[in-house]
């Protein structure tokens, strides 16, 4: 038996702590190079490095004790009996209560506090509230749970964080009036606490008034409850003044402007997106879903600022002990996914290899002596037509490029699938002499990036046209054998990298590089999971923008390039851009549908 390493050993500590402190015994912790989560009782923690580093270590403890206390101490069903409708409320409300078991855990179990303020710490490094600037920058839900989190613990706001905090703490404090003293009081009854929160959001005006404004008559109390068990906290129409505005910017900018056109579809996506426990969460755009009509004749695409973009390969992102931990996360996932995804490759290679068999022309008048013609021989040896003549089968020197949506909305099991594919049809197909790049697509910020600072600095221009950082990753090159670049592939794993996608340009990115390879047949097939996303192009510039130049895009590869084109769509309908498309709504599906649209372009001539 082989001998436990350090970190399978602290591994096996944070799963006792877990259990003890959740008062489970079936919990179990897991590593993620993700973001952290919970899943009923399967808790994924940050996986440190392999020396454990004190400050990983204490970042995984963090997580580990934040989702043994929600075990132990949160009600999913009472949490979710009151929840507002309204994204930014929800996402508040949801932040508002983590704060509330995390303090009974850090008031009441001395050694938790340092391991959850670490964790805290973890969180904050990559919410936009360390990137704001301004006011309405600042991401309420992670300004309030920080300004609760202070009154409930009395541990100081992380020093990323201060300065948002600060922009609008003097704002929270003048209409919230004593509820955080209030909250503070009813910290180990969870009814009684979310009840409280609700009336903190009303007074924030990220929820409706209650119908009854006696807030001293018992009936309201009553009205109060009654509307939370029901959910009525639909949507303010509109005259909720400027701060609800700037509260809700991130995650329900598009999706209040698209609701009375779209209700149904935008309520669906607005649960897809559902806050979560990481900061970047409440980043993540809607993607839109919708119908299309006719190209205007007159739209022309245009980039405010090409000098912040960035074309860079994977190891210029990621240092190599980073990515080694990260590639190691990835081989994880392969278990009981790489037989499957395997068995599908080797078929692949089996067909295409048949089609790179020698092949022969019978009934030749001179030749090789056809055996199975024997018997005509021995009865007419005459006979002219009893040879064969052995041909090579034509088969086109081939390149493929695997151009993957790098976006923010392929977070979690989608990059993961993505990943694992491209590497074992990387290796498949350069088993079979086919040579493979692997390309990945995002933004290097979230809504905009320096070339939106230096359109607000030249004056705001209309109609700027893309408004964001373009980066766009090199995983592998078509030459590269991938035994050198199968480490690369693991910095999809790695938290931060995906953001907003922006796919015509990559379209045209990844077409070019194919343009230049000298094989007789190039392929380029496109995985995604819906239409392009960028909130600052598509807040400044006419709607579907983005849409309308990958249409562009995709009908003149369609139509006049030599590349052949298809693309694999994750959970949204692509087959509305594409003409060879196919849509899977289970990522599991994956590895066998790259295969098998590969296997049909192949046998294309």
């Amino acid at each position: 038996m082989a001998e436990e390493s350090p970190l399978d050993r602290f591994k096996q500590a944070l799963t006792g702590a877990a259990r003890a402190i959740g008062h489970d015994a079936e919990a179990e912790v897991s590593w993620t190079a993700d973001a952290p989560g919970i899943q009923g009782k399967s808790l994924r923690v940050p996986m440190p490095g392999r020396t454990l580093p004190r400050d990983q270590a204490q970042e995984a403890r963090g997580v580990a004790d934040s989702f043994a206390l929600k075990l132990r101490f949160h009600d999913e069903a009472v949490h979710r009996r009151s929840m507002p409708s309204e994204p930014a409320a929800r996402s508040c409300y949801d932040a508002i209560e983590r704060v509330r078991y995390e303090a009974l855990g850090e008031n009441n179990y001395a050694g938790m506090r340092e391991n959850l303020a670490a964790a805290t710490e973890l969180r904050v490094r990559t919410d936009p509230i360390t990137r704001a600037t301004k006011a309405d920058e600042v991401p309420l839900q992670t300004a309030l749970a920080l300004m609760l989190r202070e009154q409930l613990t009395g541990q100081p706001i992380p020093q990323a964080a201060q300065a948002g905090v600060e922009m609008v703490r003097e704002y929270v404090e003048s209409r919230t009036g004593d509820d955080f003293e209030r909250l503070a009081l009813s910290i180990d009854d969870q009814q009684a606490f979310q009840s409280l929160s609700l009336d903190m959001l009303r007074h924030l005006q990220l929820v409706e008034a209650e119908p009854l404004d006696d807030s001293g008559d018992d009936e309201s109390g009553e009205d109060e409850g009654s509307e939370d068990e029901q959910g009525e906290d639909d949507n303010d129409d509109g005259g909720s003044e400027m701060r609800q505005e700037q509260v809700a910017g991130d995650s329900s900018e598009g999706a209040g402007e698209e609701e009375t056109e779209q209700e149904v579809e935008t309520e669906q996506e607005m649960r897809e997106g559902e806050p979560g426990e990481e900061g970047e969460e409440g980043m993540m755009p809607v993607r839109p879903n919708r119908s299309w009509t006719d190209l205007p004749d007159t739209f022309d695409y245009k980039v405010f600022t090409e000098e912040f973009d960035e074309v860079v390969e994977a190891t210029e992102l990621c240092d190599f002990e980073e990515l080694d931990r990260l590639r190691a996360y990835l081989d994880s996932q392969l278990t009981g996914l790489q037989g499957v995804v395997t068995r599908l490759a080797n078929r692949l290679q089996r067909r295409l290899m048949a089609q790179q068999n020698r092949s022969w022309d019978f009934d030749q008048e001179e030749g090789l002596l056809d055996a199975a013609r024997l018997a005509r021989v021995v009865v007419s040896p005459g006979h002219s037509l009893s040879y064969k003549i052995e041909r090579d089968q034509e088969f086109k020197d081939t390149v493929v490029t695997l151009l993957i949506d790098n976006s923010g909305s392929m977070r979690g099991r989608p990059i993961s699938i993505a990943a694992i594919s491209a590497d074992i049809m990387a290796r498949t197909l350069e088993r079979c002499g086919v040579k493979v790049e692997i390309l990945g697509f995002t933004t290097r910020a979230w809504k905009g990036g320096q070339c939106r600072e230096k359109w607000l600095n030249s004056g705001k221009p209309a109609a700027p046209g893309r408004l964001n950082d373009l980066r766009h990753i090199i995983y592998k090159k078509a030459d590269e054998p991938m035994r050198r670049a199968r480490k690369s592939l693991g910095l999809m794993m790695r938290e931060g990298l995906l953001k907003e996608n922006i796919d015509g340009e990559a379209l045209i990115w990844a077409h070019n590089r194919l343009l230049a390879r000298a094989e007789d047949r190039r392929i380029l097939m496109v995985i995604s999971d819906g239409a392009p996303v960028d909130d600052s192009t598509l807040s400044v510039n006419s709607a579907g923008y983005l849409e309308t130049h990958l249409r562009k895009v995709i009908d003149w590869i369609e139509k006049q390039s030599p590349v052949q084109l298809v693309a694999i769509g994750i959970g949204h309908d692509v087959t509305r851009y594409y003409k060879r498309a196919v849509t899977i709504m289970d990522v599991e599906q994956l590895g066998g549908t790259i295969i098998e649209q590969l296997a049909d372009l192949f046998e294309v001539e």
